[in-house]
């Protein structure tokens, strides 16, 4: 079921004729909803309250719980699950919770209008929103049938509830298959899109890989790879480029430094000095200009560049090597936080650069547009450089639900995109 209302209208009724002991009809309802609502009835949840308690397992006190969930551990994970969902749904009505696998909500974070009307149905730290307590909910239902899972409105059991939606997913250990928890998104319209369950199994995804390679670092420590120690350059960040030596200390760069050395970076083969001259500027740049800056930096550097071609004497990384293995490894959210403003990489005028920028940006637009990745999508049309694409923005608009707030709000801006420029592109 996903939010129309006459699909609403229909499971609101199915709830009535299966409250009042008539069995609703098999079209009326999803299964799993059905066959939870049937659970929950057996198991005496009362469907006029909601009393998710605090006592699954043992009651605890106040300090008793703050210890608890500060050792679970998805405790570990928590950081980068506000990092992926905090930013995205600030003002947008939701919450977003993570739940240990009795369904105990360890956190749940969001802005305070949203949580203060969470707060009215019991959903906050320290209740517990399994099946057995709440009836059919989505994080209670993600813990029973162990996959993700959508609640929308009136297939919750409990009535009050009702005006809610939620999506959720298990959290697993990757290495164990243990179930950890839930992550899970509740809140209102926001909560009801196919968006909503699509995001959760984006974060859910990356925080298994987090765990996963947590567990490399402190069950296999003969076998992990040490950090990489190569030296690093670094041209995405607002401020300056910067280079970052073998030992970690980093030095500024000018534009003109980072120019030469992210193109020396991406073309390891080498180049020559009419080439690098042609890459840094389309007005002629002079021979002896490029080996002056050479020369500098060299001299603010060491020996980390070698002549004839001009090529890197040492195996550097870079920031945006790293955006192209999130775009490669389809982390496509990931990709667009990385890339952020851009910073010299979006800002140089240096034709080389130009060109590298244009390739790492049609290189994930493509992968967003091949995937249809709603998420990602979602931050693109947020981020500067795709505040203008209206391509993205009629992707999605195309793809959100009837009824979603953003679909609207893309719609809008397909048009005035389509006043300001004239032609789609």
């Amino acid at each position: 079921m996903r939010d129309g209302a006459g699909v609403s209208t229909r499971v609101r009724r199915a709830y009535e004729q299966f409250l009042a002991g008539v069995s609703p009809a098999d079209d009326s309802v999803r299964s799993l909803v059905r066959e939870s609502w049937e659970r929950s009835r057996s198991r005496g949840v009362d469907p006029g309250e909601v009393e998710p308690g605090h006592d699954a397992g043992a009651p605890m006190s106040g300090d008793a719980f703050d210890a608890y969930r500060s050792s679970h551990r998805l405790a570990a994970v928590r950081p980068l699950v506000q990092s992926l969902m905090l930013d995205d749904i600030a003002d947008s009505g939701v919450v977003v919770a993570l739940t240990d696998n009795q369904g105990r909500l360890l956190w749940v974070e969001g802005d305070h209008g949203a949580r203060d009307a969470a707060a009215r149905i019991n959903f906050v730290e320290g209740s517990v929103w399994s099946e057995d307590t709440v009836g059919t909910n989505a994080p209670g239902l993600a813990l029973t049938m162990n996959r993700g899972v959508q609640i929308i409105g009136p297939e919750h059991f409990s009535g009050p509830v009702q005006n809610w939606n939620c999506a959720a997913a298990p959290v697993h250990d990757p290495v164990s298959g243990e179930l950890l928890g839930v992550v899970d998104v509740t809140g209102g319209p926001a909560a009801a899109a196919p968006f909503a369950l699509a995001a959760v199994r984006s974060v859910v995804a990356a925080v298994e890989r987090e765990l996963q390679s947590r567990a490399v670092d402190l069950a296999a420590p003969e076998t992990f790879v040490r950090p990489d120690t190569r030296p690093r350059l670094t041209v995405l960040t607002d401020g300056p480029a910067h280079w970052h030596d073998a030992a970690g200390a980093a030095r500024p760069l000018s534009p003109r430094h980072a120019e030469i050395l992210l193109l020396l970076q991406s073309y390891p083969e080498g180049l020559g000095t009419e080439q690098l001259a042609t890459m840094l500027s389309d007005e002629g740049l002079g021979a002896v200009t490029v080996r002056a800056e050479i020369s500098r930096l060299r001299r603010d550097l060491g020996d980390v560049i070698a002549a004839r071609p001009y090529r890197l004497t040492v195996d550097a990384g870079s920031d945006v090597d790293e955006l192209r293995g999130l775009i490669a490894a389809g982390d496509l959210t990931a990709a667009v936080r990385a890339l952020g403003r851009g910073g010299l990489l979006a800002e140089s005028l240096a034709p080389g650069v130009v060109e590298l920028f244009d390739e790492v940006r049609e290189d994930l637009r493509s992968r967003m547009f091949g995937t249809g990745d709603l998420v990602a999508l979602n931050a693109w049309v947020a981020s500067p450089h795709g505040r203008d694409d209206i391509t993205a923005w009629n992707a999605l608009a195309q793809r959100l639900p009837a009824g979603h707030p953003q679909r609207a709000v893309a719609q809008g801006r397909v048009r005035l995109l389509d006043r300001r420029f004239g032609v789609r592109r």
